[in-house]
């Protein structure tokens, strides 16, 4: 019976435009609607429930950023990672500069001087055992209108150096900066770097949003669904208190691009260009 109830409700409120609102969502903890596009064994999976749903084959992708998170954030755990266990964070860090109010046991007053956000603090002695990462909201090319995804970048995709026109995210938002481009307004490629032994994306510029779509993408940038998907919000148990960990899923992406996907086979240093011009 409750099943049929949905599915009439869907039916009737499909005609609504808007989605799900902010309060449903806040209520929900984010997993009601909330989309995700994994990169996890170095592929592109579509994310559904907390459930894979599907890979793309294809070394690279094409996004628009509608909206990203203004500073990476930081999670540190103090016990050993063990792949599918929820587990509460130790301390954590929304803005990347200090612990949240929330956090019950902030290992320092600030980030830059705690002992484990330094190189080799963490439990392999290779990296920091306080792990950021960067929360971004993407569309797609051919549906600018559509889903609207969440994108974690680890902290391996979002800092480095530019290489053969491929970016970092942090060095590729940079460079559209000093050039006065909105990540909004451009098709970006993101792409694996084969060379890296972990999941690694680099970034660059391959067209621009056409006229037509760029008021799409400026109500996508205030949608509930793009807040929900750069907020950081961690899973805590009920001595710790608060909330729920989001739920982060995906939709499931065309394989193949449609032909208002389809974008100039440019190169970063052309986009660039064309845009300084305007």
């Amino acid at each position: 019976m409750s099943n049929d109830i949905i599915a009439n409700l869907k039916s009737e409120l499909a005609q609504i435009q808007g989605g799900v609102d902010e309060d449903t969502l806040a209520v929900a903890g984010g997993g009601a609607s909330s989309k995700r596009i994994s990169i996890k064994g170095g592929v592109f999976r579509k994310m559904a429930g907390g459930k894979e749903v599907g890979t793309i084959e294809d070394r690279h992708m094409n996004v628009i950023f509608v909206k990203m998170a203004h500073a990476a954030a930081r999670t540190y755990y103090s016990g050993t990672y063990k792949e599918g266990e929820k587990a509460s964070p130790t301390c954590w860090s929304s803005d990347g500069k200090t612990p949240d109010a929330e956090v019950k046991t902030p290992q320092a007053s600030s980030c830059e001087g705690c002992k484990w956000s330094a190189k080799g603090s963490s439990h392999s002695g290779s990296g920091a055992a306080c792990r950021l990462s960067w929360r971004t909201a993407v569309v797609l090319p051919n549906n600018p209108d559509g889903d609207v995804m969440q994108l974690v970048l680890p902290a391996t995709s979002c800092f480095g150096k530019e290489e053969s026109g491929k970016y970092p995210f942090r060095p590729y938002i940079q460079m559209l900066a000093n050039n006065n481009i909105s990540a909004g307004r451009v098709v970006t490629k993101m792409q694996f770097d084969t060379k890296s032994p972990v999941p690694k994306l680099l970034f660059s510029p391959v067209g621009v949003v056409p006229p037509e779509d760029v008021e799409k993408i400026q109500v996508q940038k205030t949608s509930p669904a793009a807040e929900a998907a750069i907020k950081m919000t961690v899973y805590q148990t009920d001595e710790e208190v608060s909330s729920k960990e989001v739920t982060e899923e995906a939709p499931k992406l065309r394989e193949s691009p449609s032909k208002s996907e389809e974008v100039h086979s440019s190169s970063a240093a052309d986009v660039v260009k064309k845009w300084a011009k305007k």
